[in-house]
């Protein structure tokens, strides 16, 4: 994208919150006969330029899929090297810069699943605690998550709490999910030409624009953000409501 663009796109009008299905890792090592694991670790530089681009932006929540609950199916090999996040997805140095940009690492998903081993989950705890006080932007990693899953959970923690079924709304449900502090996502992006948002954050996507791109998640880099916002700020989100209100209910 030429500087003028990229100029326009953040004198625009920026989404709050975006999210990233982080697709094609596994297709990019192929294509050079590389393993699976090594087409993983490619993943940084993306996860890297995307965060750079948002803060560049002024996005103030950016979410990233990194392993879901149904990931546990793949092989025992590739699932051990998902679990090892300082060799793939932000080696240390890389998670340190992030941290003196004043972005917030958070994990979001069922963090407390056995399968998950002790080093992993500290590296988490380490992580979460290292970057908890920065306010400029959160990076949320969806890890062992799943939409369907994260739902159950909200609804579990209401029955424990006694809860009436004539007292649940919407917002008391909203409480109880991983984050509630999250805002609504206002535009979502899947990198490897699938269609489809797999169980990626379904309550809080209820209105996100959609945008699919060709581009393999290991080649992803900031210029494909700028045009995913562009494409985003090219759009009337009515939300539901009639043409004639749209303007009223667009959101920053």
């Amino acid at each position: 994208m030429e500087a003028d663009q990229v100029a326009d796109v953040r004198a625009g009008e920026v989404p709050a919150h975006v999210g990233v299905i982080m697709d094609g890792n596994g297709r990019w090592a192929q294509m050079r006969t590389l393993t699976r694991s090594e087409g993983h670790a490619a993943a940084e530089d993306a996860v890297v330029a995307t965060v750079d681009a948002c803060l560049d932006l002024g996005v103030r929540w950016l979410s990233a899929y990194a392993f879901s609950t149904e990931n546990w199916t793949r092989e025992v090999e590739e699932i051990a090297f998902l679990m090892r996040f300082d060799e793939w997805l932000l080696r240390k140095e890389r998670r340190d810069e992030l941290n003196e940009k004043g972005v917030q690492i958070r994990f979001l998903g069922r963090l407390d699943d056995p399968r998950i081993p002790e080093d992993s989950r500290d590296w988490l705890v380490e992580t979460a605690a290292l970057t908890e006080h920065n306010t400029r932007m959160v990076l949320g990693i969806a890890f062992n998550y799943g939409g369907r899953a994260e739902i159950v959970d909200a609804v579990r923690a209401l029955v424990a709490q006694g809860v009436a079924p004539e007292e649940v709304t919407e917002e008391r449900l909203a409480a109880e999910l991983y984050a509630p502090d999250m805002p609504d996502m206002d535009l979502v992006v899947r990198t490897s030409s699938e269609h489809r948002t797999s169980n990626f954050f379904p309550w809080q996507a209820t209105y996100a624009e959609l945008v699919f791109l060709d581009t393999l998640w290991p080649d992803f880099r900031e210029g494909h953000l700028y045009s995913a916002v562009a494409e985003y700020q090219a759009r009337r989100r009515r939300m539901g409501a009639a043409s004639a209100a749209a303007g009223a209910d667009r959101r920053a």
